[in-house]
């Protein structure tokens, strides 16, 4: 019987490569649509579409036509992941796929899109701070928290509407 491809010495697991970022990246086609899609919190379908689209490279295949993922694919889908996660659209993650393929002279394009991608984070992340701190002060008020000029803990407003209501 033979013995399977990640059974190799030096091969890391489906979950080793995506969380990890040491290493050149191995180029054996050797990781399954469900390892990927479990490591990944993508669906089969969802990798199937970036493979369509071309924000993922052909996916090679074995013998029987199932997709083979490998080392670099998953590379690419953590890194799409986190482009995802910072909201940058579909479109400019297959702009950014695109000129990474077009190579090195794209190197000032692509850092400019990212560091635009970086200041529409930075902008949602001062939101979201601003946000926090309005939900800390509703919580610190309906928790009593928040005293008024006599030291008596403020009582919310809706606090009053819901007690005259049930008088």
């Amino acid at each position: 019987m033979a013995t399977p491809v990640r059974a190799r010495a030096g091969l890391r697991s489906c979950a080793e490569v995506f969380n990890g970022q040491d290493s050149e990246p191995d180029r054996t086609p050797r990781h399954t649509i469900s390892e990927v899609a479990a490591v990944s919190g993508l669906t089969a379908h969802t990798l199937r579409w970036y493979e369509r689209i071309g924000l993922l490279d052909p996916v090679d295949r074995a013998a029987g036509g199932q997709r083979r993922y490998c080392d670099g694919d998953l590379r690419r889908l953590a890194f799409l992941g986190r482009l995802r996660l910072t909201g940058m659209s579909v479109a400019d993650m297959l702009k950014y796929v695109d000129m990474t393929r077009r190579g090195d002279e794209t190197y000032v394009e692509r850092r400019e899109l990212l560091e635009t991608q970086r200041e529409e984070v930075r902008q949602r992340i001062v939101d979201l701070q601003a946000t926090l701190a309005v939900l800390d002060h509703k919580i610190d008020l309906y928790a009593g928290r928040i005293a008024d000029s006599a030291g008596a803990p403020v009582r919310c407003q809706y606090h009053r509407v819901e007690e005259e209501q049930s008088a």
